[in-house]
């Protein structure tokens, strides 16, 4: 096992901030010492269940804890998607149907244990504990907090200053949130930049209760391939952590050479000193592209076989240096008898080949669409496609049709 000072220094690496460090390094020491792992909390709002590597950037570094010994438990908020987190929203969220958490919550499952280690994880429901509260209960957990702390949160403040309602029940999110911690007694919470105030109500929370505070870690926010913009999939610039190896691996070549370092950061679990090596090579003129083709094939590996892996990248190198067809491309499978060019559109957004219909109409004007090789106008889109038809969208997208 690492030493605390070690461990501190993994735990650390890509963190925005850290609250705080000193009693991070007694809980590591004190856990070396009684051998007893630390609990991590995670808490999943579930109510949009597709994980892209944004999402990922927390479920990375809990895996990075459980490697060094410790133990995560991932808190579905079933309870408190019933009402509805206003988090960075101008009105409050609608609240979800127990039908739709449960369905979104067995999706997250699924999709966090491609990074996160199983047999160091628990899932747990937070109606196991707030829906058993009593009013006198949930009165005195009210108590724990005030009207002026609540409209310090920046949604809340500004929905007040601009006449819009605020519901007295979506003061008892954060506050439910907070009980979580207490409930499981964590030692470090995790969240992203924009879950400050929930994070360190907990803190406030168990130091009321009597409760060792925990720890809390905030992780920087991952801009999407397009630099600009936090990764989002409404806005297409996102690389998602179930998506074909082939897609994968091409996304990550798009990163833009200025956030290479910070994808190594925070989307992978090399070892700072690897980082550091990195760095040096960029600072020595080493090509970007040469240090980003192995930074994409160690995203790519990390959520896809050794196999696929090797064929993401054939397909890439076929695709971006020859020019030329790859022999293993990814399949669009087409149901209807007679398939024109428009009815792959929603299939090709699906994949991350395009965002839009739009966007694909525009890359058919600008000759960027082919068909076996010839480019298509607009005026083909409706054009038949047969079985076996092989489309390129752009330099190096390559999808073959089979109905």
């Amino acid at each position: 096992m690492l030493t605390p000072k070690e461990q501190m220094r993994m735990i650390c690496k890509g963190v925005h901030q850290c609250v705080n460090e000193e009693e991070l390094l007694v809980k590591l020491e004190r856990s070396c010492e009684q051998s007893e792992p630390l609990i991590i909390k995670l808490g999943l709002d579930p109510s949009a269940p597709d994980i892209h590597l944004g999402h990922a950037v927390v479920l990375r570094k809990i895996r990075q804890m459980q490697e060094l010994g410790h133990q995560a438990v991932i808190i579905i908020g079933d309870f408190t998607g019933k009402i509805g987190d206003p988090t960075g929203k101008s009105k409050g969220r609608v609240a979800l149907s127990d039908e739709t958490v449960k369905e979104n919550a067995l999706t997250y499952c699924e999709q966090i244990f491609k990074i996160l280690d199983k047999d160091k994880t628990t899932v747990r429901f937070n109606s196991e504990w707030l829906s058993k509260l009593n009013f006198e209960e949930v009165i005195k957990l009210a108590a724990t907090s005030t009207v002026a702390r609540m409209l310090e949160r920046d949604d809340f403040q500004n929905r007040y200053k601009n006449g819009v309602p605020i519901g007295i029940h979506e003061f008892f999110y954060p506050l439910m949130q907070a009980y979580d911690s207490v409930e499981i007694k964590a030692d470090i919470e995790l969240g992203g930049t924009d879950q400050t105030f929930n994070i360190l109500m907990g803190r406030t929370l168990q130091k009321a209760m009597g409760i060792n505070q925990q720890i809390a870690l905030f992780m920087p926010i991952l801009e999407g391939l397009d630099g600009m913009e936090k990764m989002s999939k409404s806005l297409g610039n996102y690389i998602g952590v179930s998506e074909p190896a082939e897609v994968m691996f091409k996304k990550v070549m798009e990163v833009p050479d200025d956030l290479i370092i910070k994808y190594y950061e925070l989307t992978t679990d090399e070892h700072p000193d690897e980082i550091d090596r990195v760095k040096a090579d960029l600072a020595n003129g080493v090509n970007p592209r040469d240090i980003k083709f192995r930074l994409a094939e160690i995203i790519t590996g990390l959520y896809h076989k050794k196999e696929a892996v090797q064929n993401a990248i054939s397909y890439y190198e076929t695709a971006f240096s020859k020019k030329a067809i790859p022999d293993d491309i990814p399949v669009l499978l087409l149901d209807l008898e007679k398939d024109t060019v428009k009815d792959t559109v929603p299939g090709l957004i699906e994949l991350g080949f395009i965002k839009s219909k739009s966007e694909f109409i525009r890359l058919m004007r600008q000759g960027g669409v082919q068909i076996n090789g010839e480019k298509m106008n607009e005026d083909e889109i409706n054009s038949v496609l047969f079985n076996g038809d092989v489309m390129k969208i752009g330099k190096k997208r390559f999808i073959k049709i089979n109905k």
